[in-house]
């Protein structure tokens, strides 16, 4: 089990100067992260196509309103129980491409809810081409701190819907390790090849960073703990043109050992396989109009050994005390107008197997619900009045759970309903 992490943000305006392409040409609906074919060839190229120089350099803000169905008990910190104005994050960028070799990103984030700057994505790449079998090949070696950031598919946990969230609202307690866990306490390395832009395959392995490192870096090193050893990732994919459209089909994997607290005294470890398998297909339209669709499933089994000999859960027994498996589906929809009206509606669903140990009072993870976000972007195509490289979004997001940490009603033990925690936010996003 781990914990649901809001989804950090990434729009990335250097990269528009740098290709001399606007937004609309690497993102669906004129505003990242979602990528366009385009946008995928040019992460999967290193981030290096150039059109001329240009200052590597970007900055974004987002702001929000978020009202619950319910008060929120007790009240986030440094917040009121409900309707709370925020500034959810600010992000810096260092981003482009050097040459035709080298190109990649780094993200360095102000928390506004938790009041604390932090490093946040990195990603970059060492990249080259040739052929193989008589098609083209992209190949080269990726540096990062999040498995699945370096991932071009917006299946991927780390690019997923929502591309926009607050850490305010409660979330489910459940979710695979896979779904950004790891996220900026690891470095990994890991080998790919893009094949005849058909075949994409990536195998590497992350290790926790030093626990003096990660604080100098704003990150909580004992969160979810160390890794034991290395931890491997593997990525295969496969993409092909389906009813005028783009479709893909691949499959992701983790393997990992955590020492929860980076506590070793008991000489086990926490162990998760989290397996995912993922679809999307994207289609173009006329007049600018874009529909896009992504379908992930990921399985997770699990035996917390080391967090049930620390006493962390359960009664300190090591046999059964926490070995448990989830599943999660996530897909969405989304209908872009112009690139500029968008609409995207989202199911999601966690299980699992019953411990008490666990997800007490309710003894189970399950979660379910709907996401809809309707938004609003005046200039994905350049034309903004503050220049090219800036873009805006607007949006009004909607969460309604129907289960919540394992029931419909009373989840806490308190009475709490699963609808209490339905979400209205309202946000703006902008980026130069």
């Amino acid at each position: 089990m781990a914990t649901v992490y809001a989804v950090p943000l990434r729009a990335v305006p250097s990269y528009t100067d740098q290709t001399g392409a606007p937004c609309q040409s690497c993102h669906v609906g004129g505003f990242g992260p979602q990528l366009t074919d385009f946008g995928r060839e040019f992460k999967l190229g290193g981030y290096t196509l150039r059109s001329k120089a240009s200052i590597p350099l970007a900055a974004m803000g987002v702001a929000s309103y978020t009202h619950t169905a319910a008060n929120q008990n007790p009240a986030p910190t440094n917040f009121s129980s409900n309707d709370n104005l925020a500034f959810d994050q600010g992000s810096l960028f260092i981003a482009g491409g050097a040459g035709r070799h080298f190109g990649g990103f780094a993200q360095i984030t102000y928390d506004g809810v938790a009041r604390q700057w932090h490093w946040d994505n990195f990603d970059v790449r060492l990249v080259n081409t040739g052929s193989l079998l008589g098609g083209d090949a992209t190949y080269g070696l990726i540096i990062n701190n999040n498995p699945t950031v370096q991932d071009p598919w917006n299946t991927a946990p780390a690019w997923g819907f929502p591309y926009t969230t607050s850490a305010l609202p409660q979330t489910p307690g459940a979710s695979p390790l896979i779904d950004g866990a790891l996220a900026q306490n690891v470095l990994g390395t890991s080998l790919y090849g893009w094949f005849n832009h058909k075949f994409y395959l990536e195998a590497g392995a992350y290790s926790s960073l030093r626990a003096g490192t990660l604080n100098w870096l704003g990150v909580d090193p004992t969160a979810p703990g160390d890794l034991h050893g290395l931890a491997p990732y593997a990525r295969v994919a496969a993409q092909t043109h389906i009813a005028g459209g783009t479709a893909s089909i691949g499959a992701m994997a983790l393997k990992a050992q955590i020492n929860p607290g980076r506590d070793r005294t008991t000489g086990l470890a926490d162990h998760y396989t989290d397996l995912a398998l993922d679809a999307s297909w994207q289609k173009a339209l006329a007049s600018g109009n874009v529909v896009a669709m992504n379908l992930r499933y990921a399985h997770e089994a699990s035996n917390l050994l080391a967090s049930c000999a620390l006493g962390n859960v359960g009664d300190g027994s090591t046999s059964l005390c926490a070995r448990t498996i989830l599943n999660e589906w996530r897909g969405d929809v989304t209908y872009s107008w112009q690139n500029r009206i968008g609409a995207t509606l989202q199911l999601f669903a966690i299980s699992g197997s019953s411990n008490a140990n666990l997800y007490a009072p309710t003894n189970r993870p399950d979660s379910n619900g709907l996401m809809a976000q309707f938004d609003y972007t005046p200039w994905g195509n350049g034309n903004s009045p503050l220049g090219p490289r800036a873009n805006l979004r607007l949006g009004v997001q909607y969460t309604a759970f129907g289960r919540f940490n394992g029931a419909v009603r009373n989840y806490d033990g308190n009475g709490a309903k699963a609808r209490d925690n339905n979400t209205l936010r309202l946000f703006s996003w902008l980026a130069f």
